[in-house]
């Protein structure tokens, strides 16, 4: 009996829904036309230290390598915007700590590896034949321009997938299968003139539209990388333990973002308005306790350690900041002991300007003050 795989993808796409898939699209492999611009990114390093990057090479646009036998590329797309996202609160006080909103719930990983499993599964149930292979960031999979050939939405300037009224708060994940499903259209959007992720990259990492220095990124710096912060970028981090959202706030295209339905993508009550020096003080098991099933954990607790220590001293001077600091000095490694020391430079410039710097500012406006008033005054 002939397969009707025109049915068959529409009942894809249908099963995709059921599972809490927001929208699916179908491609095929080729995605060759990404190749120079993939070699001149790694060229130039902007993969930092990810290796890994550099060995996969051009693989990561050659899926069909990925599972020999893959004719089409399933690429899925789920929203994960929490309801108490809670923006403004957390980068407007420096006392607290600033989390990317894509980890204040459960690890997307495992959810949404499992999810495209079972759509596999349904997938095999019509086709017993089937051969396929899940990834969510699992595999070097160039997924973005993927999404965009299979007509999710397009890549913008900031190198995130972005689609109308969805924005870009959502993850992708890719099932390869060996079915020749028909494809759907690649969509056509774009930014136009619209610059104003690049403008407010805290540190310049948009080098150019549709470029990013990833060593640059503050993701990169408090998630991937594992060893000092560098020195030039560690001001610039401010609040931002883990992550960095910044080009997603200011893009217009998410004014109109759908929050997540997923009750795993909430936020957990230990990341609600989280004082820096709170967690700071936790030791390791509190923190492998706090971040169990949290896309946190990957971190370790040695680097949960160096970016909270950097925020600190991008924090408003406290002689508590100073103190919780002088003590975890004795216990850290030599990595953290780094990036505390500098952190305790900077409170103790901040308490230096507090005591000199501000006393001598008042005095000499009561100085001009005085100097307009009736004599007697």
């Amino acid at each position: 009996m002939a397969i009707d795989y025109q049915q068959l993808a529409w009942q894809i796409k249908q099963w995709a829904k059921e599972l809490g898939f927001q929208q699916l699209g179908i491609t095929d492999t080729d995605i060759s036309s990404e190749e120079p611009r993939l070699a001149a990114w790694l060229e130039r390093g902007y993969h930092g230290e990810m290796q890994y990057m550099a060995e996969h090479g051009m693989l990561r646009a050659r899926p069909a390598e990925l599972l020999p036998g893959t004719l089409r590329v399933l690429s899925a797309r789920m929203d994960y915007l929490p309801a108490q996202a809670g923006f403004a609160t957390n980068l407007a006080d420096p006392s607290k700590a600033y989390i990317s909103r894509y980890a204040l719930g459960r690890d997307y990983h495992k959810l949404i590896r499992n999810r495209l499993k079972q759509l596999a599964q349904k997938i095999s149930d019509e086709i017993p034949e089937l051969g396929f292979r899940p990834f969510v960031d699992s595999a070097p999979i160039l997924e973005r321009p993927l999404a965009q050939q299979a007509g999710l939405g397009w890549v913008g300037k900031h190198s995130l997938l972005l689609e109308h009224g969805a924005g870009s708060w959502f993850f992708l994940g890719e099932l390869l299968v060996n079915i020749p499903l028909p494809v759907d259209e690649p969509h056509q959007g774009d930014c136009g003139s619209c610059v104003a992720c690049i403008t407010s990259c805290p540190t310049g990492a948009i080098v150019e539209p549709y470029v990013v220095d990833g060593s640059r990124c503050i993701s990169y710096l408090t998630i991937e990388l594992k060893t000092a912060i560098p020195e030039a970028l560690r001001p610039l981090i401010g609040n931002r333990i883990y992550g960095c959202d910044d080009c997603q706030l200011v893009c217009p295209e998410n004014r109109q973002a759908p929050l997540s339905i997923e009750a795993d993508f909430q936020r957990r009550a230990q990341w609600q308005d989280q004082d820096l020096l709170q967690l700071f003080a936790w030791d390791e098991a509190t923190f492998l306790r706090l971040t169990e099933g949290s896309a946190i954990r990957r971190i370790g607790f040695e680097r949960w350690q160096r970016n909270i220590a950097v925020a600190l001293g991008n924090a408003p001077y406290k002689p508590e900041i100073i103190e919780a600091l002088q003590q975890a000095r004795t216990t850290s490694s030599p990595l953290v002991c780094e990036h505390i020391d500098w952190a305790l430079a900077q409170q103790k410039r901040k308490s230096w300007q507090a005591e000199n710097i501000l006393p001598r500012s008042t005095e000499r406006l009561v100085r001009i003050i005085h100097k307009g008033l009736p004599r007697d005054a």
